[in-house]
C-alpha cells in the first residue's frame, strides 16, 4: 500500500519509522534512540545540531503541535499497519514438497524456505475497474525478485485501478513445481473473482525474465496435464486472458537459451522432450492470449531475440501480440529511471492495457 501527497508516493516503510517521533512530540515524552529524533530535527522550529538544541516556541504554537501531530498520528497510524494480504496457494500442502526438495523465496543471498503465496495489492474501491494481473517475479528460478518485479509493478498496476495478485512460486525445484504454482493461481484468483470484486475475464500473467518464461508457460500450457493435481479447482480455466512480458527467457534450446534458467528448471541433463515442452516459442497456438512484449537490445544476459522468437510464434498463430525493443537498459530494468525511451515502456503497458478495453 501507498500513500500519495503532492508528488511524493510515501510507502508504508516511510511511515512507520517517524510515528516514534511524532508521538513524542504529540504528547510531550522523549522520543527513543531509534532514529526518531532526526525527524524531530526536521520538524522543529531551530537547532544548532541534532544533538543539542535549544528550540523557542510559545505556549500556543506548542498546543497547536501537539494537536497537530496527534491529528495526523490518529490518520496515519491504521493506514500505516495495514499491510497486504497474503493467501497461501496450497492450503492443502504442496504437491510434490516431499519429492522436489525445499522450496526458496526471496533472493540468492539469503533463500529462505516457504510455502508459496499470492500477496494481494488492491487499488481504492472507487478506482478499481475489475482488471487483475497476476505478476511473476524474476530470478532465474533460483530467487525471487519481489520488490524491484514483484511490489513495484503492483504499485504501478494499482494506480491504473488493476488489482494486482504478486506470486511467489517455487524455485531451486525441478519442471513442473512452477508451472503447477503459476496455474494454481490463476485457477484461484479466478474461482474467487466475486471476492476481489474483479471480472474473471479481465485476469492477465505479467511476468520478467524467469517470472516471463512462467507467465508464458501460463499462456501456452494452461491445460496440460502436468499442471493439474487432481484438486476440484483444476475445473476452473487457468488460461490468462492477456499477458504482458518483460525481457522474458522465452527458449530453453540454442545460443539465446539462457543457461541458467534451464539448468534451474530442467537440470543438468534435460531430456528433449522437456527442453521442447519448456521452449514454449514451439508451444504458442491459436489459444495463446493477446501478448505485450518488452525488452531491450543492451540485455546480454536473455538476448533480445527470446522476445523476438515468442513474437514471431503469435504472428503465425495470428495471436493480437505488440512489441517494444528499445536500445538502452541492461537485464532486469524493471521500473528504473534513466534508461532513455526504455523507462517509459509502463507507459507503453498502459497504453496497450487502454487500447485492449482493460482499463475502462
Amino acid at each position: 500500500m501507498y500513500m500519495e501527497i503532492g508528488r511524493m508516493r510515501l510507502t508504508r516503510k516511510d511511515f512507520l519509522s517517524p510515528l516514534a517521533g511524532l508521538a513524542s512530540l504529540a504528547t510531550g515524552r522523549a522520543a527513543p534512540a531509534n532514529g526518531s529524533a532526526q525527524y524531530r530535527c526536521r520538524l522543529t522550529a531551530t537547532r544548532d545540531n541534532c544533538g543539542t538544541a535549544s528550540v523557542a516556541r510559545s505556549q500556543a504554537g506548542g498546543i497547536f503541535m501537539r494537536r497537530f501531530f496527534t491529528c495526523l498520528l490518529i490518520a496515519v497510524a491504521p493506514w500505516a499497519a495495514a499491510s497486504p494480504d497474503v493467501v497461501p496457494l496450497w492450503p492443502e500442502g504442496v504437491p510434490g514438497a516431499m519429492q522436489n526438495g525445499a522450496a526458496y523465496a526471496g533472493d540468492d543471498r539469503a533463500p529462505t524456505a516457504y510455502a508459496p503465496t499470492l500477496t494481494v495489492y488492491s487499488p481504492p474501491n472507487d478506482h478499481a475497474n475489475g482488471t487483475a494481473v497476476i505478476v511473476c517475479p524474476g530470478g532465474g528460478y533460483v530467487g525471487l525478485s519481489v520488490d524491484l518485479e514483484g511490489s513495484d509493478y503492483a504499485r504501478a498496476l494499482n494506480d491504473m485501478g488493476v488489482t494486482a495478485f504478486v506470486l511467489r512460486y517455487r524455485v531451486r525445484t525441478r519442471h513442473p513445481a512452477p508451472l503447477l504454482d503459476v496455474l494454481r493461481a490463476m485457477r484461484l484468483v479466478r474461482s474467487q473473482a466475486d471476492r476481489y470484486h474483479i471480472r474473471p475475464d479481465r485476469i492477465g500473467i505479467m511476468g520478467s525474465s524467469a517470472g516471463g518464461h512462467l507467465a508464458a508457460t501460463a499462456g501456452t500450457l494452461f491445460d496440460h496435464p502436468l499442471g493439474r493435481t487432481g484438486a476440484d479447482l483444476d475445473k476452473v480455466s487457468a488460461r490468462p486472458d492477456f499477458l504482458i512480458l518483460a525481457y522474458p527467457v522465452i527458449t530453453m534450446s540454442g545460443p539465446d537459451a539462457h543457461a541458467g534458467s534451464r539448468k534451474a528448471l530442467l537440470g543438468a541433463f534435460p531430456t528433449e522432450e522437456d527442453l521442447r515442452l519448456m521452449s514454449v516459442e514451439t508451444q504458442v497456438t491459436s489459444a495463446t492470449p493477446p501478448t505485450l512484449l518488452i525488452h531491450t537490445q543492451q540485455d546480454r544476459l536473455v538476448p533480445v531475440e527470446n522476445s523476438i522468437l515468442f513474437y514471431q510464434a503469435l504472428t503465425r498463430a495470428r495471436v493480437p501480440a505488440e512489441m517494444y525493443l528499445f536500445e538502452r537498459g541492461e537485464h532486469g530494468i524493471g521500473m528504473r529511471s534513466r534508461l532513455g525511451t526504455a523507462a517509459d515502456w509502463p507507459k507503453r503497458a498502459k497504453e496497450w492495457l487502454q487500447g485492449k478495453g482493460l482499463l475502462d
